[in-house]
């Protein structure tokens, strides 16, 4: 969606000019190339302005963030009207609630029931453009929080804040069995040979994985665990805690 910002410029900004302000707002140099393009992306004290324009204590800077083309694969989204949880909702981020056993995305065998399908169908109800940003992501039997960006901008910002692991994502999970008190599991993730979906530890081809989790309780030889991951592996979780011999036995929260 496209996203207007006004900015009213500080004594601290005075002597800047637009294009190094709107770096420092964490503007990317792709969505300063895609407002070039657009016209009157960038509008100081409601006239015309450019990169190299020099801002002045008191002045007001509007820019317009345009909508990207995407990469066409929002097209091939069909929407569903399908229930959302919506936790929150504003100008730049959707936050939902996603359910256990629904996909993240469309995919072999599944292009109808899955969380983009109804959010494709709740903006085409408001008339919205739609591009499909996952900021995070979770997998098909785990229920948490799933954060979308609504626009290029905040698309950015957040998977910038994700790389420097600035946003802080915890999961719980019911082991089957009893873990150490707390620990780090640091085991290569890869997809099992002749399968599309079932991940293993595997030393010779696997991804980097690291999972770190501390036990919370324990009940009748289950525990309740705490985890957070240094990466995203798919499966990786389960992977992990069935690697250290205590498999998850309850579908994972994550948030």
């Amino acid at each position: 969606m496209e996203r207007i910002i006004t900015y009213t410029i500080s004594t601290g900004e005075s002597g800047e000019n637009v294009l190094g302000f709107l770096r420092k707002k964490g503007f990317s140099k792709h969505i300063l190339t895609t407002m070039k393009r657009a016209e009157h992306a960038i509008l100081l004290n409601g006239q015309p302005a450019f990169g190299r324009t020099v801002l002045r204590e008191g002045d007001v800077l509007r820019i317009l963030v345009p909508e990207e083309a995407g990469d066409g694969s929002e097209s091939s989204i069909i929407p569903v009207p399908l229930s959302l949880d919506i936790l929150y909702e504003d100008e730049d981020i959707l936050v939902l609630n996603k359910p256990a056993d629904m996909p993240v995305h469309p995919s072999a065998g599944n292009y109808e029931n899955t969380l983009a399908n109804g959010v494709a169908w709740y903006y085409k109800q408001q008339g919205k453009a739609f591009v499909y940003r996952c900021i995070n992501r979770l997998d098909r039997d785990t229920t948490g929080v799933l954060v979308l960006a609504k626009n290029p901008l905040s698309g950015a910002l957040l998977s910038a804040q994700m790389k420097q692991r600035q946003i802080r994502r915890t999961y719980l999970a019911l082991t089957d069995g009893i873990p150490p008190e707390r620990g780090t599991i640091s085991a290569p993730v890869a997809r099992m040979d002749a399968s599309v979906i079932t991940r293993e530890v595997n030393f010779e081809r696997g991804e980097a994985a690291v999972t770190h989790y501390e036990r919370l309780a324990v009940s009748n030889g289950y525990a309740l665990v705490e985890l957070h991951l240094d990466t995203g592996r798919t499966h990786q979780i389960r992977v992990h805690m069935k690697y250290i011999g205590c498999p998850v036995r309850v579908s994972c929260t994550g948030s």
